[in-house]
């Protein structure tokens, strides 16, 4: 493959720039020229002004796949790594969960001078020729998703594959006779959804699986659609909601009526569990339906301390954020060595339940300046 220009031009680039004073700890998401780090969401920005916009700094990139309180997390990440490395960051959340939405928020950022990107893809086999095409302008990473066959870098994530089966586990725990199963998840076009899902279906389904098995197995997968049967377990339904927390409401409150004899409910994207948590109060099911969880929302760490929901799957946003914004100011200092072997940074996923919701809680809060 032909090599990127910007990545022959990274020693030079390097040896270009000047080192600047780092910022103060104590200071609250400014830059070491006393600027606010560059946040964009909900259609909203703030731009960067003085010297990141006169050439001086360089800025990197952090863009998600939607607007979630999963992301402010990282979002911290990134404001704490920024601080820390003296580099601008802009924290790009696109308002929509569409490719078109994310890619013209990309664009955007090119036009703008940005110097690299970090990118949750939303449809990653479908991405691939748009993110090899940012890769031949900036150095370009991938993090929470990955899409493997790009040119991308390197990944920030965890094995999504080992994450899901941690969540099967939490099912076996809530429902150990076994029952009929409720999977909900916003989006199937994703790799990490594509793994965290099978990864569920194998625990209960009672296979001895790994990720690289599917790398190498691509008829392996189960169906999107209809029921998957096992000796204890079924899963009724894998329900999309494409990102938006009131579609995941309307259809878990559908999902009591369909299936009434139900006996666990999991969400496997961050707002997921809220929705089935909510769709249960109502129904007068909460501690009757098992509920499962995914990411750290309040109301779902809540329902774990109330013993409302089993316990969820973390993953750690906020080292996302952190770990991305250093690999790119890496990067862009021509420290190729940054990049692993393996071209992956496996940040591990953790298991929350009553036993250590408290401790993780309070964690949580403080890196989310709370």
């Amino acid at each position: 493959m032909k090599q990127p220009l910007w990545f022959l031009f990274l020693g030079i680039l390097a040896a270009g720039c000047q080192p600047t004073q780092q910022t103060d700890p104590a200071s609250d998401g400014a830059s070491a020229s006393g600027e606010a780090t560059s946040v964009q969401q909900s259609g909203e920005s703030v731009q960067n002004t003085g010297a990141a916009s006169s050439g001086e700094r360089k800025s990197v990139a952090f863009v998600t796949n939607q607007i979630a309180d999963f992301w402010k997390i990282a979002e911290a990440g990134c404001r704490d790594a920024s601080k820390e490395f003296d580099i601008d960051v802009e924290v790009v959340m696109p308002q929509e969960a569409t490719a078109v939405v994310q890619k013209q928020k990309v664009d955007d950022l090119l036009t703008s001078g940005i110097s690299a990107i970090a990118i949750s893809p939303l449809d990653a086999d479908n991405q691939i020729e748009w993110i090899n095409s940012i890769a031949q302008k900036v150095p370009t990473i991938t993090h929470d998703s990955d899409a493997p066959q790009s040119s991308r870098l390197m990944y920030i994530g965890m094995d999504n594959y080992a994450a899901g089966r941690m969540c099967g586990e939490l099912v076996k725990k809530a429902i150990p006779d076994g029952g009929k199963v409720y999977l909900a998840i916003g989006r199937l076009e994703q790799d990490n959804s594509k793994y965290r899902r099978q990864g569920v279906i194998d625990v209960l389904m009672g296979r001895d699986r790994d990720m690289a098995f599917y790398k190498t197995q691509p008829n392996a997968w189960d169906p999107n659609e209809g029921e998957i049967v096992g000796d204890k377990y079924t899963i009724v339904a894998t329900v999309t909601d494409q990102g938006k927390p009131e579609v995941a409401l309307a259809k878990a409150e559908d999902a009591l009526v369909t299936w009434p004899d139900l006996n666990a409910m999991v969400g496997l994207f961050e707002y997921n569990p809220p929705a089935c948590y909510q769709a249960l109060k109502k129904a007068g099911k909460l501690k009757q339906i098992a509920l499962i969880g995914f990411d750290e929302n309040d109301t779902t760490l809540q329902a774990i301390k109330d013993g409302e929901c089993t316990g969820t799957v973390v993953q750690n946003p906020y080292m996302y954020g952190y770990e991305s914004v250093r690999v790119l100011k890496e990067l862009l200092a021509g420290n190729k060595s940054v990049v692993p072997e393996s071209k992956y940074l496996d940040i591990a996923p953790r298991s929350i339940t009553a036993e250590n919701v408290d401790e993780y809680w309070e964690d949580l809060r403080v890196k989310k300046g709370q």
